[in-house]
């Protein structure tokens, strides 16, 4: 249950966007000067659904989690937390949105990124988790999505990665987010291969009415 949120009637709400595939490192400049318009009130809330060409990320302390040769590029950025992967098969939730006019502390928010995948997991019958102490949302001891965010001024950006048809073995080559624990997707769940627009429109939904709550 996530406590606290409470939604202006007046406020209007995020809009959703399908970005298809996207290039991390442009992407990542898009999003910052996306998130600093937010900030000055010349750009619209919006969240942004996409995949990316296979690159691996980590947060702004730089750590690198790295086991060996990694076969992708490794990317810094400005977000919280440790080094990850994003690719092919994986679907990204970037909620570009003004924390304070949602009435959201930053505890309250992470709780509803995740709450938002967990009620997308249990419409497809999946059963996950959180993981006390650990972002994300789990399946046993298992990570299926991970999270990492940035907020600045008020305005929180990056988000949240599901692991839908993922080839897990680009995990192998990191510890990822440096718990040493394995990962896992929604294929590996009994769940058909799921067309991930699809996927994008029904996470959107429930992270609205979680938003609005």
């Amino acid at each position: 249950m996530i406590n606290n949120i409470r939604q202006s009637q007046t406020q209007t709400l995020p809009s959703y966007q399908w970005l298809k595939e996207q290039e991390y490192t442009s992407f990542l400049k898009k999003m910052q000067v996306y998130a600093q318009q937010l900030s000055q009130a010349d750009n619209k809330e919006v969240v942004w659904f996409c995949t990316h060409q296979n690159v691996y990320t980590t947060g702004k302390r730089g750590i690198n989690n790295s086991l060996g040769n990694l076969d992708a590029p490794l990317q810094l950025t400005d977000r919280g937390g440790e080094t990850t992967f994003h690719g092919v098969g994986q679907l990204m939730m970037y909620p570009i949105i003004n924390l304070k006019t949602h009435h959201l502390s930053v505890r309250n928010y992470v709780q509803l990124l995740e709450e938002s995948c967990l009620q997308l997991l249990a419409h497809h019958n999946i059963q996950a988790m959180r993981d006390c102490g650990f972002p994300g949302v789990w399946i046993n001891n298992e990570k299926i999505a991970a999270l990492g965010i940035r907020v600045s001024q008020g305005i929180a950006s990056h988000g949240i990665a599901l692991n839908v048809n993922t080839d897990l073995a680009w995990f192998e080559r990191i510890n990822p987010c440096g718990t040493s624990r394995k990962m896992t997707n929604m294929v590996e769940q009994d769940v058909k291969i799921l067309d991930l627009e699809n996927l994008a429109q029904q996470w959107f939904q429930i992270f609205i009415a979680l938003l609005k709550t």
